[in-house]
């Protein structure tokens, strides 16, 4: 099977559809497929076991889409669909995220998106994002960084709480300091450890130092080599996202390291947190606090989140997401 893999965003640059997009081209691979990614992303030549096309013209990736069997778009591009439509080959759009603005409105873009998802087989990342399509999907999530974590979930925990994200507004790191904070006088000062780098560490440490929390949170800043054995120090982690996340692959890393979660409910992180976590409201600073008492207090709640992990992660193991995607695209060929 040849499969043309498009990914606006891929490795060298790092971030959430990079990583997917380099996960789904290895295991292809390693199930025997062909595959060639195509991306806008700059870069050196590197030995993969995999072809990578950087910044292609029109004209070569109308001719990639043509020597292909199947064609899948990690998040929809107009810009390629427009290369890719002629070519008359199966084309799966994965959907990463909502096709709307951040303000919850649609503008000609949105809509000329979802008029082309018409000439295309979807693929949605959560249940929630299939349900906010206007055309069927089938859903599968998103796969995670399986090795950085394996063998993490009897580690010693000697850290309470970790934050794992970049630090932007919605994702809510803000509301856990908040939190935190209605925890003091209860006599409840767990420790915190925030991993990840963005425009608010400036005004979350100011914040911390502001709520008297300095003592028990420590900022790390970007880790991307070893953070699984930092995140499986500690007994809990929270996602306190602001918005909906579409999916919530940070999840899958803490329920792989070990750790009971402690989520907002929105989006599509019911998906991924799944039987392993307590949920609170998007934006309530006291259901998150209430929420983060109950795992930290209950040493027998927490074991149970924790014991529900293995289960879970076995539908988001790379080689079992690849498979779906494959079993996918033989149906699509054979019809």
């Amino acid at each position: 099977m040849r499969i043309l893999l498009c990914s606006h965003w891929f490795s060298p640059s790092f971030g959430g559809v990079e990583t997917i997009s380099k996960i789904l081209a290895e295991e292809f691979t390693r199930a025997g497929a062909t595959v060639t990614v195509v991306t806008n992303t700059p870069g050196p030549e590197e030995d993969l076991v995999y072809t990578v096309v950087r910044q292609p013209s029109h004209k070569t990736l109308r001719g990639l889409a043509r020597d292909s069997d199947v064609i899948l778009q990690n998040l929809i591009s107009l810009r390629t669909l427009i290369s890719l439509i002629p070519s008359r080959k199966p084309i799966v759009v994965t959907h990463q995220s909502w096709l709307r603005r951040t303000d919850g409105t649609r503008g000609l873009e949105n809509y000329a998106k979802l008029l082309a998802l018409r000439a295309c087989h979807n693929v949605s990342i959560s249940k929630a994002i299939a349900k906010s399509l206007p055309v069927d999907s089938v859903v599968i999530g998103n796969p995670f960084e399986a090795k950085a974590f394996e063998g993490r979930r009897d580690t010693p925990r000697d850290r309470d709480i970790v934050f794992l994200g970049r630090l932007v507004s919605d994702k809510g790191c803000d509301l856990l300091l908040h939190a935190l904070a209605e925890l003091k006088p209860k006599g409840l000062t767990p420790s915190l450890t925030v991993i990840g780098d963005g425009p608010e560490m400036s005004t979350l440490k100011a914040l911390t130092v502001q709520l008297g929390l300095t003592a028990q949170v420590e900022f790390l800043g970007a880790v991307q080599e070893g953070r699984g054995e930092i995140v499986a120090r500690h007994r809990i982690m929270a996602v306190p996202s602001v918005w909906a996340e579409p999916f919530g692959v940070v999840a899958l890393e803490g329920v792989a390291s070990g750790c009971a979660l402690v989520s907002s409910s929105q989006g599509g992180l019911p998906d991924a947190v799944g039987p392993c976590g307590l949920y609170f409201p998007n934006g309530d600073v006291k259901a998150l606090a209430s929420a983060l008492e109950q795992v930290l207090t209950d040493p027998v709640l927490r074991a149970n989140l924790i014991s529900a992990g293995s289960e879970h992660l076995e539908k988001f193991q790379p080689a079992f997401i690849a498979a779906r995607y494959l079993d996918l695209f033989r149906g699509l060929m054979a019809s």
